[in-house]
């Protein structure tokens, strides 16, 4: 007689089925291995890049804490012997920094006032606003970027000399207040189209007008898209030399930029000094990026989502 014995059917197989599925097939560890050797390749070439970018501004960190025999040392040296924290005092008495730095602060803020309102309440009208042939206007201020600024220099100059403005703040700040720049409208206007227009609909029916739901509705919306904006204009602003060259003419009235352009040129310098100043000037923009960064990076994601 025979016997059928039954196995349940979770039994069946034991550990050679077990074994059969926690083996994975020969082609799939051979994808596996190629994908890690990629982003190793990968790291490598951005740990490459890292480190020529960074080559310059460790040798101007070094310098700046280095005496004279050691700079031109040869072979030369990247660590000093000894950190001289005084090459810092010299530098910033050889030339007024205070007054430049108050310079380069008032200049800053200046235009960024002047270009966030501006640029913001020029890109709703064009994001927000229905009106005949709204698109061809926004083409025209987009083809303004391709003009070079040599090819505008010239009446711009001709224009504040005649409103004695030369020797002023005011050819550097006042155009800021004026459209804010076509860049930063292109930039605004797209973060702004990605706003429902429920949110106007809704102001409107609480009694709002075009300014009050662009100030109390658009802007607090829109605050990785300002972030993006006000990081250009404070980068661009605090480095701006070609601007404070031309209409500033007296020392008392420079920039940070210009400062060190006329500390390299008049004085003469020691390189330990000039590597202070240089160091104070970027250190700034360096602090910005790394608290900045997220909503930097945020704003230009976010920007191009919606034409």
């Amino acid at each position: 007689m025979s016997t059928n014995i039954m196995q349940p059917s979770g039994v069946t197989g034991g550990a050679g089925a077990s074994a059969h599925t926690s083996r994975q097939p020969r082609w799939y560890e051979g994808k596996k291995a190629s994908e890690i050797i990629s982003k190793l390749l990968i790291m490598l070439v951005l740990l490459a890049g890292v480190a020529v970018i960074l080559v310059p501004f460790v040798w101007m960190l070094s310098v700046s804490f280095m005496n004279r025999a050691e700079i031109y040392a040869n072979p030369p040296k990247w660590i000093p012997s000894q950190f001289r924290w005084s090459n810092y005092r010299e530098a910033v008495t050889t030339i007024p920094f205070m007054v430049l730095l108050r310079n380069s602060m008032f200049l800053v803020i200046g235009r960024l006032i002047g270009t966030v309102l501006s640029a913001s309440l020029v890109a709703f009208g064009f994001a927000r606003l229905r009106a005949p042939d709204s698109g061809w206007l926004f083409v025209v201020v987009l083809a303004t970027m391709m003009l070079p600024s040599s090819v505008t220099l010239i009446p711009q100059f001709v224009l504040f000399t005649k409103l004695r403005w030369v020797n002023t703040f005011k050819p550097l700040i006042v155009p800021a207040w004026f459209g804010g720049g076509a860049y930063n409208v292109f930039l605004l206007r797209q973060f702004f189209m990605t706003i429902p227009l429920d949110y106007d609909d809704a102001a409107r029916i609480d009694g709002c007008g075009y300014f009050r739901t662009w100030w109390q509705i658009i802007l607090p919306l829109s605050a990785p898209a300002l972030a993006t904006v006000a990081i250009f204009n404070i980068m661009y602003s605090w480095n701006d030399f070609m601007g404070p060259l031309i209409y500033l003419k007296s020392m008392t009235e420079s920039t940070l930029s210009l400062g060190l352009y006329f500390f390299r040129g008049v004085y003469q310098p020691e390189w330990n000094h000039l590597m202070a100043i240089s160091v104070l000037l970027i250190l700034p923009m360096i602090a910005m990026f790394f608290f900045a960064q997220r909503l930097f990076i945020q704003g230009v994601v976010i920007s191009g989502v919606k034409g």
